[in-house]
Protein backbone atom coordinates (compact mmCIF):
# COMPACT_ATOMS: atom_id res chain seq x y z
CA UNK A 1 0.00 0.00 0.00
CA UNK A 2 1.30 3.15 -1.23
CA UNK A 3 2.02 6.45 1.73
CA UNK A 4 -1.97 7.69 2.49
CA UNK A 5 -2.03 10.94 0.57
CA UNK A 6 -6.18 11.74 1.37
CA UNK A 7 -8.00 10.24 4.26
CA UNK A 8 -11.73 10.45 4.82
CA UNK A 9 -13.06 9.77 8.40
CA UNK A 10 -17.24 8.83 8.51
CA UNK A 11 -17.83 11.62 6.00
CA UNK A 12 -21.53 13.15 6.12
CA UNK A 13 -23.44 15.24 4.06
CA UNK A 14 -27.18 16.06 4.72
CA UNK A 15 -29.23 18.66 3.01
CA UNK A 16 -32.19 19.79 4.90
CA UNK A 17 -35.50 19.49 2.90
CA UNK A 18 -38.72 21.08 3.53
CA UNK A 19 -41.80 19.17 4.09
CA UNK A 20 -44.44 21.33 5.09
CA UNK A 21 -44.62 24.89 6.41
CA UNK A 22 -41.94 24.26 9.29
CA UNK A 23 -40.65 21.49 8.86
CA UNK A 24 -37.64 19.75 7.65
CA UNK A 25 -36.14 16.44 7.39
CA UNK A 26 -32.36 15.39 6.22
CA UNK A 27 -31.52 14.34 3.01
CA UNK A 28 -28.73 12.12 4.08
CA UNK A 29 -26.45 11.91 0.46
CA UNK A 30 -23.90 11.10 2.16
CA UNK A 31 -23.56 8.93 5.43
CA UNK A 32 -20.78 7.83 7.51
CA UNK A 33 -18.76 7.00 5.09
CA UNK A 34 -14.49 6.30 5.47
CA UNK A 35 -11.44 5.31 3.26
CA UNK A 36 -7.75 6.38 2.41
CA UNK A 37 -6.31 6.95 -1.60
CA UNK A 38 -2.86 6.46 -1.55
CA UNK A 39 -0.15 9.04 -3.31
CA UNK A 40 -0.43 8.63 -6.91
CA UNK A 41 -3.17 6.34 -6.37
CA UNK A 42 -6.70 5.83 -8.17
CA UNK A 43 -9.59 4.87 -6.11
CA UNK A 44 -12.70 4.56 -8.63
CA UNK A 45 -16.24 5.34 -7.41
CA UNK A 46 -18.88 3.82 -8.70
CA UNK A 47 -22.65 3.53 -8.36
CA UNK A 48 -26.19 4.17 -9.74
CA UNK A 49 -27.17 7.66 -10.34
CA UNK A 50 -28.10 9.23 -7.40
CA UNK A 51 -26.42 7.45 -4.32
CA UNK A 52 -24.23 10.39 -3.59
CA UNK A 53 -20.83 9.48 -5.65
CA UNK A 54 -21.00 13.29 -6.59
CA UNK A 55 -21.69 14.79 -3.29
CA UNK A 56 -18.95 12.76 -1.76
CA UNK A 57 -16.23 14.22 -4.57
CA UNK A 58 -17.80 17.93 -3.48
CA UNK A 59 -17.36 16.93 0.15
CA UNK A 60 -13.95 15.99 0.34
CA UNK A 61 -13.04 19.41 -1.46
CA UNK A 62 -15.51 21.42 0.88
CA UNK A 63 -17.25 23.29 -2.27
CA UNK A 64 -19.59 21.60 0.00
CA UNK A 65 -19.42 22.00 3.56
CA UNK A 66 -19.96 18.23 5.69
CA UNK A 67 -22.50 17.69 8.02
CA UNK A 68 -19.66 15.57 10.12
CA UNK A 69 -16.94 13.54 9.64
CA UNK A 70 -12.77 14.55 8.73
CA UNK A 71 -10.73 14.74 5.59
CA UNK A 72 -7.13 14.32 6.24
CA UNK A 73 -4.97 15.46 3.51
CA UNK A 74 -1.20 14.77 3.44
CA UNK A 75 -2.22 13.87 7.12
CA UNK A 76 -3.21 17.68 7.86
CA UNK A 77 -6.83 18.21 8.71
CA UNK A 78 -8.95 19.69 5.77
CA UNK A 79 -10.98 22.63 7.59
CA UNK A 80 -12.67 25.92 6.21
CA UNK A 81 -9.34 28.26 7.48
CA UNK A 82 -6.81 26.01 5.98
CA UNK A 83 -8.79 25.18 2.82
CA UNK A 84 -7.80 27.90 0.97
CA UNK A 85 -3.69 26.83 0.81
CA UNK A 86 -5.06 23.16 -0.25
CA UNK A 87 -6.83 24.33 -3.12
CA UNK A 88 -3.52 24.17 -4.74
CA UNK A 89 -3.10 20.48 -4.33
CA UNK A 90 -6.97 19.96 -4.60
CA UNK A 91 -8.18 20.21 -7.60
CA UNK A 92 -11.34 18.90 -9.61
CA UNK A 93 -12.55 17.65 -13.09
CA UNK A 94 -16.24 18.40 -13.54
CA UNK A 95 -19.17 16.04 -15.54
CA UNK A 96 -20.37 18.74 -17.66
CA UNK A 97 -17.32 20.16 -20.61
CA UNK A 98 -20.19 22.31 -21.58
CA UNK A 99 -21.36 24.14 -18.47
CA UNK A 100 -18.20 23.84 -16.44
CA UNK A 101 -16.55 26.47 -18.62
CA UNK A 102 -17.36 30.21 -18.62
CA UNK A 103 -18.38 30.92 -22.46
CA UNK A 104 -17.15 34.48 -21.86
CA UNK A 105 -13.34 33.49 -21.33
CA UNK A 106 -11.14 32.52 -23.93
CA UNK A 107 -8.70 29.36 -23.40
CA UNK A 108 -6.11 30.99 -22.28
CA UNK A 109 -7.62 32.76 -19.74
CA UNK A 110 -9.83 29.30 -18.12
CA UNK A 111 -6.11 28.14 -17.84
CA UNK A 112 -4.69 30.84 -16.63
CA UNK A 113 -7.13 31.59 -13.85
CA UNK A 114 -5.73 29.23 -11.34
CA UNK A 115 -2.29 30.91 -12.01
CA UNK A 116 -3.84 34.17 -11.15
CA UNK A 117 -5.06 33.48 -7.88
CA UNK A 118 -2.45 31.55 -6.67
CA UNK A 119 0.04 33.91 -7.85
CA UNK A 120 2.10 31.23 -9.45
CA UNK A 121 3.43 33.52 -12.22
CA UNK A 122 5.96 36.29 -11.93
CA UNK A 123 4.59 38.21 -15.08
CA UNK A 124 2.81 37.67 -18.52
CA UNK A 125 5.41 36.23 -20.08
CA UNK A 126 6.00 33.35 -17.90
CA UNK A 127 2.24 33.04 -17.36
CA UNK A 128 1.94 32.88 -21.37
CA UNK A 129 4.52 30.08 -21.40
CA UNK A 130 2.54 27.61 -18.36
CA UNK A 131 -0.62 28.12 -20.13
CA UNK A 132 1.21 26.76 -23.89
CA UNK A 133 2.93 23.69 -21.57
CA UNK A 134 -0.10 22.60 -20.31
CA UNK A 135 -2.09 22.93 -23.10
CA UNK A 136 0.65 21.10 -24.79
CA UNK A 137 0.45 17.93 -22.32
CA UNK A 138 -3.43 17.81 -22.70
CA UNK A 139 -3.39 17.61 -26.36
CA UNK A 140 -4.28 21.32 -27.46
CA UNK A 141 -2.62 23.14 -30.04
CA UNK A 142 -1.09 26.77 -28.96
CA UNK A 143 -3.45 28.46 -32.08
CA UNK A 144 -6.41 27.54 -29.63
CA UNK A 145 -5.16 30.20 -26.66
CA UNK A 146 -7.22 32.79 -28.21
CA UNK A 147 -10.54 30.78 -28.95
CA UNK A 148 -13.49 30.43 -26.77
CA UNK A 149 -15.13 27.60 -25.35
CA UNK A 150 -17.72 27.23 -27.32
CA UNK A 151 -15.77 27.15 -30.24
CA UNK A 152 -14.86 22.99 -29.60
CA UNK A 153 -16.21 19.76 -29.31
CA UNK A 154 -17.36 17.78 -26.09
CA UNK A 155 -13.90 15.95 -25.67
CA UNK A 156 -11.34 19.16 -26.29
CA UNK A 157 -13.54 20.94 -23.65
CA UNK A 158 -13.31 18.39 -21.18
CA UNK A 159 -9.50 18.96 -21.93
CA UNK A 160 -9.38 22.76 -21.37
CA UNK A 161 -11.32 21.60 -18.10
CA UNK A 162 -8.16 19.05 -16.93
CA UNK A 163 -5.61 21.62 -18.20
CA UNK A 164 -7.07 23.89 -15.51
CA UNK A 165 -7.13 21.49 -13.01
CA UNK A 166 -3.51 20.73 -13.43
CA UNK A 167 -2.57 24.52 -13.79
CA UNK A 168 -1.40 24.31 -9.79
CA UNK A 169 0.59 21.25 -9.86
CA UNK A 170 -1.86 19.48 -7.98
CA UNK A 171 -1.21 15.77 -6.30
CA UNK A 172 -4.94 15.15 -6.09
CA UNK A 173 -7.54 15.18 -8.34
CA UNK A 174 -11.52 14.19 -7.78
CA UNK A 175 -12.54 13.29 -11.45
CA UNK A 176 -16.53 13.58 -11.69
CA UNK A 177 -17.77 11.55 -14.22
CA UNK A 178 -15.08 13.62 -16.38
CA UNK A 179 -15.95 11.17 -19.71
CA UNK A 180 -19.80 10.17 -19.11
CA UNK A 181 -21.30 12.74 -21.44
CA UNK A 182 -17.87 12.10 -24.15
CA UNK A 183 -18.42 9.72 -27.22
CA UNK A 184 -17.40 6.29 -26.23
CA UNK A 185 -14.09 7.04 -28.92
CA UNK A 186 -13.45 10.31 -27.27
CA UNK A 187 -13.50 8.53 -23.84
CA UNK A 188 -11.09 6.26 -24.50
CA UNK A 189 -8.40 9.20 -25.77
CA UNK A 190 -9.37 11.10 -22.29
CA UNK A 191 -9.08 7.83 -20.11
CA UNK A 192 -5.53 7.20 -21.38
CA UNK A 193 -4.57 10.75 -21.08
CA UNK A 194 -5.34 10.54 -17.28
CA UNK A 195 -3.31 7.62 -17.03
CA UNK A 196 -0.48 9.39 -19.00
CA UNK A 197 -0.95 12.34 -16.33
CA UNK A 198 -0.73 10.32 -13.22
CA UNK A 199 2.78 8.47 -14.36
CA UNK A 200 4.30 11.78 -15.81
CA UNK A 201 3.28 13.66 -12.85
CA UNK A 202 2.30 10.85 -9.62
CA UNK A 203 -0.83 12.88 -9.15
CA UNK A 204 -3.45 10.92 -7.42
CA UNK A 205 -7.16 10.56 -8.40
CA UNK A 206 -10.71 9.58 -6.99
CA UNK A 207 -12.67 8.91 -10.46
CA UNK A 208 -16.30 8.75 -9.91
CA UNK A 209 -17.98 6.79 -12.22
CA UNK A 210 -20.83 4.67 -13.27
CA UNK A 211 -19.46 2.29 -16.14
CA UNK A 212 -17.62 -0.27 -14.15
CA UNK A 213 -15.76 -1.54 -17.52
CA UNK A 214 -13.68 2.57 -17.22
CA UNK A 215 -13.73 2.00 -13.44
CA UNK A 216 -11.97 -1.42 -13.87
CA UNK A 217 -9.60 0.01 -16.50
CA UNK A 218 -8.23 2.67 -14.83
CA UNK A 219 -8.40 1.95 -11.14
CA UNK A 220 -6.37 0.54 -8.58
CA UNK A 221 -8.67 -0.22 -5.95
CA UNK A 222 -12.91 0.44 -6.61
CA UNK A 223 -15.23 1.29 -3.71
CA UNK A 224 -18.86 0.53 -4.60
CA UNK A 225 -21.36 3.32 -3.27
CA UNK A 226 -25.26 2.53 -3.25
CA UNK A 227 -27.61 5.34 -1.34
CA UNK A 228 -24.95 7.26 0.70
CA UNK A 229 -23.34 4.29 2.27
CA UNK A 230 -20.26 2.49 0.87
CA UNK A 231 -20.62 -0.95 0.56
CA UNK A 232 -17.95 -2.68 -0.59
CA UNK A 233 -14.39 -1.76 -1.00
CA UNK A 234 -11.54 -4.01 -2.92
CA UNK A 235 -8.48 -4.02 -5.47
CA UNK A 236 -9.82 -3.54 -9.48
CA UNK A 237 -9.28 -7.01 -10.27
CA UNK A 238 -10.47 -8.93 -6.59
CA UNK A 239 -13.66 -6.45 -7.24
CA UNK A 240 -14.43 -7.83 -10.61
CA UNK A 241 -13.66 -11.61 -10.16
CA UNK A 242 -14.68 -12.11 -6.68
CA UNK A 243 -17.50 -10.13 -5.70
CA UNK A 244 -19.32 -10.38 -2.33
CA UNK A 245 -21.79 -7.86 -1.46
CA UNK A 246 -25.33 -8.66 -3.66
CA UNK A 247 -25.47 -4.81 -5.27
CA UNK A 248 -21.93 -5.20 -6.36
CA UNK A 249 -22.65 -8.62 -7.62
CA UNK A 250 -25.40 -7.14 -9.29
CA UNK A 251 -23.87 -4.26 -10.87
CA UNK A 252 -21.12 -6.44 -12.58
CA UNK A 253 -23.78 -9.26 -14.08
CA UNK A 254 -24.47 -6.00 -16.14
CA UNK A 255 -21.84 -5.20 -17.62
CA UNK A 256 -21.46 -5.99 -21.02
CA UNK A 257 -18.74 -8.81 -22.05
CA UNK A 258 -18.09 -8.92 -25.84
CA UNK A 259 -18.41 -12.69 -25.75
CA UNK A 260 -21.58 -14.45 -27.30
CA UNK A 261 -20.81 -17.39 -25.83
CA UNK A 262 -19.72 -16.13 -22.11
CA UNK A 263 -22.90 -14.07 -22.40
CA UNK A 264 -24.79 -16.85 -23.15
CA UNK A 265 -23.24 -18.60 -19.96
CA UNK A 266 -24.02 -16.33 -17.65
CA UNK A 267 -26.04 -15.55 -15.24
CA UNK A 268 -28.16 -11.82 -14.96
CA UNK A 269 -29.11 -10.77 -11.54
CA UNK A 270 -31.85 -8.32 -12.08
CA UNK A 271 -32.47 -6.13 -8.71
CA UNK A 272 -36.40 -5.79 -7.96
CA UNK A 273 -38.12 -2.61 -7.27
CA UNK A 274 -36.88 1.02 -7.27
CA UNK A 275 -33.91 2.51 -5.31
CA UNK A 276 -35.41 4.15 -2.21
CA UNK A 277 -35.86 7.67 -1.79
CA UNK A 278 -32.81 9.15 0.43
CA UNK A 279 -35.71 11.36 2.49
CA UNK A 280 -37.39 7.26 3.61
CA UNK A 281 -34.37 5.22 3.43
CA UNK A 282 -35.14 1.60 4.59
CA UNK A 283 -34.15 0.83 8.17
CA UNK A 284 -31.07 -1.32 8.84
CA UNK A 285 -28.91 -2.13 5.65
CA UNK A 286 -30.18 0.41 2.88
CA UNK A 287 -29.97 -2.13 0.70
CA UNK A 288 -32.05 -4.96 1.70
CA UNK A 289 -35.44 -4.11 0.52
CA UNK A 290 -34.10 -5.55 -2.69
CA UNK A 291 -31.94 -7.60 -1.63
CA UNK A 292 -32.62 -11.22 -2.40
CA UNK A 293 -30.53 -12.65 0.97
CA UNK A 294 -32.41 -9.91 3.54
CA UNK A 295 -32.51 -11.07 6.85
CA UNK A 296 -34.17 -9.81 10.18
CA UNK A 297 -30.79 -8.48 11.12
CA UNK A 298 -30.61 -6.49 8.11
CA UNK A 299 -33.70 -4.76 8.87
CA UNK A 300 -32.45 -3.94 12.59
CA UNK A 301 -28.67 -3.17 12.21
CA UNK A 302 -26.62 -1.32 9.49
CA UNK A 303 -23.97 -3.65 9.15
CA UNK A 304 -20.57 -2.00 8.94
CA UNK A 305 -17.70 -2.72 6.64
CA UNK A 306 -14.97 -5.68 7.40
CA UNK A 307 -12.27 -7.39 6.55
CA UNK A 308 -12.75 -10.24 4.31
CA UNK A 309 -9.33 -10.60 3.62
CA UNK A 310 -6.70 -9.02 1.44
CA UNK A 311 -8.53 -5.64 2.22
CA UNK A 312 -11.39 -6.52 0.46
CA UNK A 313 -13.89 -4.32 2.92
CA UNK A 314 -17.74 -5.72 2.45
CA UNK A 315 -20.86 -4.06 4.28
CA UNK A 316 -22.79 -7.12 4.28
CA UNK A 317 -24.74 -9.16 7.55
CA UNK A 318 -25.09 -12.40 5.17
CA UNK A 319 -22.53 -12.92 2.71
Amino acid sequence: MSETLVEVRNLKQYFPVKVGIAKTIPLKAVDDISFTIGKGETLGLVGESGCGKTTAGRSILRLYKPTGGEVLFNGELVTEKNITHMRKKMQMVFQDPYSSLDPRMTVEDIIGEPLDVHKLCANRKERRERILELMEIVGLNAEHATRYAHEFSGGQRQRIGIARALAVNPEFIVCDEPVSALDVSIQAQVINMFEELQQKLGVAYLFIAHDLLVVHHISKRIAVMYLGKIVEIADADELNDYPIHPYTESLLSAVPIPDPDVTRARHRIILEGDVPSPLKRPSGCPFRTRCRYATEQCAEECPTLSDRGGDHLVACWVK
